[in-house]
């Protein structure tokens, strides 16, 4: 008897985490709301292990994928294809930077942040083009 109510608390607790996941959609724009050009939008997201990022094919040309070295250690890389609508799930905690190749040097990029973290030291270094250097300076000052 003990062993059932164990195992059902188990299973309830697991299956209650996946019912407070939540589903995040971004999109990928040519223009945004406040007049900038190529943007993803939202710019920045605050989210929970377990929650999914859907990023919408708004406007043509654009792709959603992280970055090579701005992801947290033990997570998995992802790339959309051009043109395409890709869901991410995240549940590594830390910081992610997410680009779009094709406009990566004008600035469209954005930060998801996955749990009460705070941006690497070295997240910035590399080859990051001055716009979205900028950008993701103004996104980090969220965190």
């Amino acid at each position: 008897m003990i062993r059932k109510l164990t195992i059902g608390l188990a299973l309830a607790a697991l299956m209650s985490g996946a019912a407070f996941a939540e589903t995040i959609e971004v999109q990928m724009l040519n223009k945004g709301s406040e007049g900038e050009r190529m943007v993803f939008e939202p710019a920045f997201v605050q989210a929970q292990p377990g929650d999914t990022i859907k990023f919408l094919a708004a406007d043509k040309g654009h792709n959603a994928e992280v970055n090579k070295g701005m992801l947290p250690d033990g997570a998995e890389a992802f790339k959309g294809k051009i043109n395409e609508e890709i869901e991410v799930t995240l549940d590594v905690k830390g910081v992610y930077g997410v680009i779009c190749k094709p406009h990566f040097a004008m600035g469209m990029v954005m930060t998801i942040a996955v749990g009460d973290v705070d941006a690497p030291e070295d997240f910035l270094e590399g080859r990051v083009p001055r716009k979205a250097k900028q950008r993701f300076e103004a996104q980090l000052a969220n965190l």
